[in-house]
């Protein structure tokens, strides 16, 4: 099923970010989580496309597997980085014969070693370019990321914002923020999105923490902000790995009954492939169903749902 149209159809919506293993023992790994996970019934799962596009055929696979062996409604990511259009329709192509109905349309990071995006020859440029090359061709259901701290190579949100919008203009009919802890930045960027036209659902991304050195390591990769509060807290724990992971999923737990309180139309969890914190979070927010909650002002969040 179409990803747009089972946000459509349920709300909130739920999901989860895989990324392809390296090794049998890391599939082993992804394959427990996700059957664990399974159990709390995520509406879609995504499966990443790896630094420099390096897990293309592992992307693939995966996503496959997750969909047919486990069960899950399931979404491809697809970069730009290294590939031609002739390569990106082979992939597509294999998508779609595996079954799989949903492509995240990214531009895609540059390999590592490499400062900035190189366009391949023969290649595409941008996520928007992309996803256009997706619509022209097939019938997938497209989403896109989008940044509520500003995208790094932006100038600023204007600027931002008014190439989100040719995303969208383009065929993405969903986004997925990239990750934020504080809430204030998701609400304020979808009320931006909103004024410049961007009518999509906008889903909030949010990663339960279970290791604040390695979170941190993430967000100076994509510039997230800790805010100094949480900050404090985890220097507070002292590097004890249980008290991090406590505090990690009561932040996440209190992060996204706010978001849903206040009417965003899904969260899509970073579960970097472990499945004990988010099933934790995810657990606690089906049990508590905040978003039946909803305060009369949510409207803008709500929009295009």
């Amino acid at each position: 099923m179409r990803i747009d149209e089972i946000i459509a159809e349920r709300k909130p919506t739920f999901s989860i970010e895989f990324f392809p293993p390296k090794t049998p023992e890391a599939a082993e790994e992804l394959f427990a989580t996700a059957r664990e996970l399974q159990a709390l019934e995520p509406d879609f799962v995504s499966v990443t496309y790896g630094a420099g596009g390096s897990t293309r055929d592992g992307t693939v696979e995966i996503t496959r597997a997750l969909q047919n062996e486990i069960g899950f409604e399931t979404m491809a990511h697809l970069s730009c980085v290294g590939e031609t259009t002739e390569g990106l329709a082979t992939t597509l192509d294999r998508i779609e014969a595996a079954g799989i109905e949903n492509v995240f349309a990214l531009r895609g990071d540059p390999p590592r070693g490499q400062a900035d995006f190189i366009q391949p020859e023969g290649g595409l440029g941008s996520a928007a370019e992309l996803a256009a090359f997706v619509s022209a061709g097939w019938s997938f259901g497209i989403g896109g990321t989008c940044f509520p701290e500003v995208h790094p190579e932006a100038p600023d949100l204007d600027a931002d914002l008014h190439y989100l919008k040719t995303k969208v203009d383009a065929g993405a009919r969903f986004l997925i923020t990239q990750l934020f802890f504080d809430n204030q930045v998701y609400f304020d960027f979808v009320r931006a999105a909103r004024a410049q036209g961007i009518e999509v659902p906008i889903l909030a991304g949010v990663i339960p923490v279970t290791s604040f050195a390695q979170t941190r390591r993430i967000c100076g990769l994509c510039d997230a902000t800790i805010p100094p509060a949480l900050e404090a807290a985890f220097a507070a724990a002292g590097g004890e790995a249980e008290r991090e992971f406590e505090l990690g999923i009561a932040y996440a737990a209190q992060q996204c009954v706010e978001l849903l309180i206040a009417g965003a139309p899904g969260i899509h969890f970073y579960a970097l492939n472990r499945a004990p914190a988010t099933r934790a979070v995810l657990g606690a927010l089906k049990a508590s169903r905040p978003w039946e909650r909803v305060r009369g002002d949510a409207a803008e969040m709500e929009r295009a749902d």
